[in-house]
């Protein structure tokens, strides 16, 4: 039985006999958590899942597990969630590996790769091609049991103070965006810079930065990045279509845990990671037309700087996998499912696509 099927399995039963027995509530002894965010509770949809999923936990297990979600820098400061998981600081996290690019490369399979899988291939190769045991083989090296727990889906490419027209724009342009993606545009002429989501505005309202990318329209509209600049572009290539968020737990407070506590752990994270999808899918279209009545302006990047991001991309990943051995392994694991998607994605779904878009447009 496949990991997504049992973790599906668990779920129907654990709404229905196997977690809210009476027997079993009698039996099992209480566990309290505490989870550290990434994301500002101002930012309802990633924040407002993780909250749900931690409820979800606590119904699944008919209170006797519980989990206390807690804002950035309420128990630490939103970029050392990890560390502070890893170390015990805290039982659980929310995290999205690309932003622990530094600590060690193979994280960003967990985020999402430059011009890599879209959401529906990101979650095929995670729970039904062994894509999870490979990212969580790379969040043990941190002392954490990993699993999914969000997805922003497809980003926006982000905020510019003026137009971007050609390679020679991006030349000492400073930029909020970090991960491979930020490297790359490095290599670009653009000076990456690291900042948490909830900075942004500032960042960009003082000139800290010229240019800043965070997700899409509907989280990026909350910020209130359209009062601070002019022009909004698409699309997000170095996050692909798949930004994921995942639930991190400090492997010694997850091995203590029951075996059933553990599944409704993970059928939570579960639902989790498909409601926040469909959350984002639902209110992004509104949110983009609320910010191009204000006055931004929508732009795509041109095909020059996406051939050079592109070339980049891959000449960056193939340099990274001489030199680790483990990257290497999970990026030919990676590599060689996206192949294999992309075919079939060329069969039906890029050219109904194509044609469906191209008719509702006219």
């Amino acid at each position: 039985m496949t990991r997504r099927r049992q973790l599906l399995k668990a779920g129907a039963l654990g709404a229905t006999a196997s977690f809210t027995t009476g027997a079993y509530a009698q039996t099992q002894r209480s566990v309290r958590w505490r989870m550290a965010a990434l994301y500002p509770r101002s930012l309802d949809t990633c924040y407002g899942s993780t909250e749900q999923m931690c409820k979800r936990v606590a119904e699944l297990t008919n209170g006797k597990f519980t989990i206390t979600l807690h804002p950035p820098g309420d128990l630490v400061p939103p970029l050392q969630v990890l560390d502070a998981v890893s170390a015990g600081t805290v039982e659980a996290g929310q995290v999205s590996g690309g932003f622990y690019f530094g600590k060690n490369p193979a994280l960003i399979f967990e985020s999402g790769l430059p011009f890599g899988m879209n959401v529906r291939q990101q979650n095929a190769w995670l729970y039904e091609a062994g894509g999870l045991k490979e990212v969580q083989k790379v969040f043990a090296g941190f002392n954490c049991h990993s699993v999914p727990c969000g997805n922003f889906g497809t980003q926006m490419g982000g905020w510019f103070r003026k137009e971007i027209n050609s390679l020679k724009d991006l030349s000492g342009l400073k930029m909020r965006i970090g991960s491979l993606g930020g490297q790359v545009m490095s290599r670009l002429g653009v000076v990456p810079q690291m900042i948490p989501g909830g900075d942004l505005y500032a960042a960009l309202e003082k000139g800290v930065v010229d240019a800043a990318e965070f997700v899409g329209p509907y989280d990026d509209e909350k910020l209130g990045l359209s009062k601070v600049t002019q022009y909004y572009y698409s699309p997000g290539w170095w996050e692909g279509g798949s930004a994921q968020v995942s639930a991190v737990a400090n492997q010694k407070a997850w091995a203590a845990l029951p075996k059933d506590y553990q599944a409704a752990f993970e059928v939570a994270a579960f639902e989790s990671n498909m409601r926040m999808l469909a959350i984002y899918d639902s209110k992004n279209p509104d949110a983009i037309q609320r910010i191009l009545s204000s006055g931004v302006k929508l732009r795509w990047f041109p095909k020059e700087i996406l051939d050079v991001a592109y070339d980049t991309t891959i000449s960056m990943l193939e340099e990274i996998s001489s030199k680790d051995a483990d990257f290497k392994a999970i990026y030919q694991h990676y590599r060689n499912f996206l192949n294999k998607q992309s075919s079939w994605y060329r069969v039906a779904d890029h050219f109904l696509d194509s044609y469906s878009l191209s008719r509702r447009g006219r």
